[in-house]
């Protein structure tokens, strides 16, 4: 059985050098294949815009990381820009489509035409992405036949020879938690590789196939607990800056981050000198950053 990630964003070296084909370098951490597709996506407006150069600090800010940081994600791909002018749009649009294992695009079929499947489906950026979808699946006669994002749904029963013959390198589940595995079953018996399921279920696949869970009710928990974290620092870091202030101890502030926050305005730490890096220093991997 082969590990499962839950995404969103993101897909391991190992999928990606199974659906492409290509030699890819395995050692790229996970993080860094989600930034880079987030990287890809600025590129993609940036040429869009007409933009034939950009510099680290500008890619950096417009994809929400520190420029220390994309400069290191980038050295995985070997070498890029030019030190002082910055990175080539299109160059570097194409070396991470390559790396993503999109340089050729991919098919995607759908299992599940219910609501989140139809939408998914009628999702224009997935074709600007390299990801076109040549089938749609479901096992409800009321759905069989219809039409969604200009696809005939077609029976689940005729999956396997409709695999055969759309032949497509990335199947999305979108069904209810209890047919999943059976239809991941199916999927793999046909011959896909990568699956993308919607469903909570952990699915169990030989090691050959890769899944990935997007779990949305996992996703707005976290998006709670950010909001009660936000809440609470609300709540206590006007009061225990009055305290500190008036020169009262902090000792007893009831939080973790109003004790944080107190001891930051009780001690004040001299500044450390930094050294900066060069952008030809060799990283840990022995590439060189590019600029």
């Amino acid at each position: 059985m082969t590990e499962q990630h839950e995404t969103p964003g993101g897909v391991s070296g190992r999928a990606l050098n199974s659906v492409s084909g290509k030699s890819i370098n395995k050692d790229i951490p996970q993080a860094t294949v989600t930034r880079l597709a987030t990287y890809l996506r600025v590129l993609a407006v940036l040429a869009d815009e007409g933009v034939l150069i950009v510099s680290s600090e500008e890619l950096a800010v417009a994809a929400g990381v520190g420029s220390a940081k994309l400069r290191k994600d980038l050295s995985f791909l070997g070498p890029n820009g030019v030190r002082g002018v910055g990175y080539d749009v299109a160059k570097l649009r194409n070396r991470i489509e390559d790396v993503l294992g999109l340089a050729d695009g991919h098919r995607v079929i759908l299992v599940g035409a219910g609501n989140l499947g139809r939408a998914l489906a009628g999702y224009g950026g997935f074709s600007r992405r390299g990801f076109t979808m040549v089938g749609i699946f479901d096992n409800d006669p009321a759905v069989i036949g219809a039409s969604v994002a200009g696809l005939r749904v077609l029976d689940t029963a005729r999956l396997r020879p409709a695999v055969a013959e759309l032949a497509p390198t990335i199947a999305v589940v979108t069904v209810p938690d209890a047919a999943a595995q059976a239809v991941c079953d199916e999927l793999v018996a046909a011959g896909v590789q990568c699956i993308l399921s919607f469903s909570p279920v952990n699915l169990a696949v030989p090691a050959t196939v890769e899944v990935r869970r997007v779990d949305l009710a996992v996703e707005l928990q976290m998006l709670s607990f950010e909001r009660a974290r936000s809440a609470e620092l609300e709540a206590t870091e006007p009061a225990a800056t009055e305290r500190v202030a008036a020169g009262e101890t902090v000792h007893a502030v009831s939080t973790p981050i109003g004790r944080r926050m107190a001891g930051r305005a009780a001690h004040q730490p001299t500044p450390r000198k930094t050294t900066s890096h060069s952008a030809t220093e060799p990283t840990s991997k022995g590439s060189v950053v590019a600029p």
